[in-house]
């Protein structure tokens, strides 16, 4: 059932680990960077409520949730391929945004497909094995340039193409796996049909769990249109201020990106007004308005991690942007991307990804029974904190190999990020809207990143002068807030389990 999350996660670690410098050798700026990555939170904010929606409203001849692992892996497949042929900067941002689509229109759907197969008991478990997958398919794609070139001779330097051949062949190795471990998936295992899941969703209801509405209330129609208004009203004021101080102090980079914020904030207003006009003419199925009245009216469990969700995944894109600036001019002490020992130092970057991931793959069933002797809160808490620590200690090692001790901290965090919201957020939503909240939750995956993408390159120059290894530090700051939030989230399955034993 997991299994095509090592494709998955193949693919996205090649990704992570590979884009930025991707981005550099084709000439971005480091303070570019962020703007460039700034396709892939948008196109997982615009598809996964989407195609969660589209996901819990089908059944054919393959199932409810793996015509979208189909479709997506084969789109993502083609996207690796084509990514490290890219002869110019802005074909290569491009295709990050067509690639990031194609993965998240697999992935979302991999969330619920959980969700929907096990019972509350279970999910933990169920979600620990995903960790163990996406940690082991990343452990190899993060370090397959550093493989290529040291044990098979794969050139590390930039030839006819500026993107050197190991880098090349990664995404190709990538595109292949991707697509065949999401096929075994596909093949090997059989979803419920609906008459089951109704059943599953009867006995959710008998235990109390709220159920969500089918249609909109038509007097909601006002609330929408009036909300509409202000966020509109707010990004074009904000935007307004940004432009005024842009002029007096000249920073246009700042400004351009902010703009992402404050036109997105309009964004949501426009989508708000347009919700309220379908309402208007009766439309209250429409897939639109159940999502924003959904995001409205989302548990209490899931608000409260929204929160986490945004301070934890704010740290994280600090870390995949600026991993490999930090790591070649802190440690390696170069800026020269056609150097020897910026390749090196790029290539150990990806060591240190494969380090992480890898490390939570082989923690990741440790944490269920780490939760079991505390509780999920307590587990996520602890995990975050040592994610945090290994951020900030990055600044204080001098030799590269050491890197590797703050990256096992990293993998702890890792390991727990990826299963205990998710564990603790499926006890709290409707079956029957599984991937619509699923989709909906990742908002506040992408919302920190968008966040990340506009603020940090201002940070990085700015800020910190140009020392990216400060932006890491941030990061680990962000994650240890994180970690303090966690312990105010609720938890409807701690409450449960307290009631059976008392």
């Amino acid at each position: 059932m997991s299994f095509g999350f090592f494709g998955i996660q193949f693919g996205f670690a090649l990704q992570n680990a590979n884009v930025s410098r991707i981005f550099e050798t084709l000439g971005a700026s480091m303070d570019n960077i962020p703007i460039l990555w700034i396709a892939a939170p948008v196109t997982g904010l615009i598809v996964q409520p989407i195609i969660g929606h589209m996901s819990d409203n089908t059944w054919n001849r393959l199932g409810r949730r793996k015509p979208y692992f189909l479709i997506g892996a084969i789109l993502a497949s083609i996207a690796l391929l084509i990514m490290p042929n890219s002869p110019s900067l802005w074909i290569a941002a491009g295709m990050l945004w067509i690639m990031d689509a194609s993965i998240n229109i697999t992935m979302e759907p991999f969330r619920a497909f959980v969700g929907d197969m096990l019972p509350p008991e279970q999910r933990t478990k169920g979600f620990a094995m995903q960790s163990f997958f996406i940690g082991t398919g990343a452990v190899i794609a993060s370090g397959l340039p550093y493989i290529l070139t040291r044990w098979f001779g794969v050139s590390n330097q930039p030839g006819e193409s500026p993107i050197p051949d190991s880098v090349r062949w990664s995404f190709y190795i990538g595109g292949i796996v991707f697509f065949s471990a999401v096929l075994w998936t596909i093949l090997r295992t059989r979803e419920y049909s609906p008459e089951e899941m109704k059943s599953f969703n009867e006995q959710s209801e008998k235990q109390n769990l709220r159920k969500a509405a089918d249609e909109v209330p038509a007097e909601k129609r006002m609330v929408f249109i009036r909300n509409g208004i202000i966020w509109i009203l707010a990004g074009l004021v904000i935007s307004a201020i940004i432009y005024w101080i842009s002029l007096r102090t000249d920073r246009i980079s700042l400004k351009a990106e902010l703009y992402i914020l404050t036109m997105g904030a309009a964004a949501f207003g426009l989508l708000q007004i347009i919700v309220g006009i379908l309402i208007y003419f009766g439309k209250r199925k429409n897939g639109l308005v159940i999502v924003i009245n959904d995001l409205y009216n989302m548990p209490k469990t899931m608000a409260q991690l929204a929160l986490v969700q945004f301070f934890t995944w704010f740290a994280l894109f600090a870390m995949w942007i600026y991993t490999t600036s930090a790591v070649t001019s802190h440690i390696f002490g170069t800026n020269d991307t056609a150097s020897t020992l910026y390749n090196e130092g790029a290539n150990w970057v990806g060591v240190l990804f494969s380090v992480y991931s890898g490390f939570a793959a082989m923690v990741a069933f440790l944490l269920p029974v780490l939760a079991k002797y505390t509780n999920r809160r307590i587990t996520h808490m602890i995990c975050l904190i040592a994610g945090g620590i290994g951020l900030i200690s990055m600044y204080f090692i001098s030799d590269y190999h050491w890197l590797i001790c703050s990256m096992l901290g990293v993998g702890l965090a890792w390991a727990s990020i990826l299963s205990m919201p998710y564990a603790i957020l499926t006890g709290s939503l409707p079956p029957e809207k599984m991937g619509t909240y699923m989709g909906i939750f990742n908002f506040f995956i992408v919302i920190p990143q968008i966040m990340a993408a506009s603020l940090l390159g201002f940070f990085a120059q700015q800020v910190f002068k140009g020392e990216a290894i400060y932006t890491l530090m941030l990061g680990g700051g962000t994650m240890i807030l994180a970690a303090i939030l966690v312990l105010f989230v609720y938890d409807p399955f701690e409450k449960a389990e307290k009631a059976k034993i008392q």
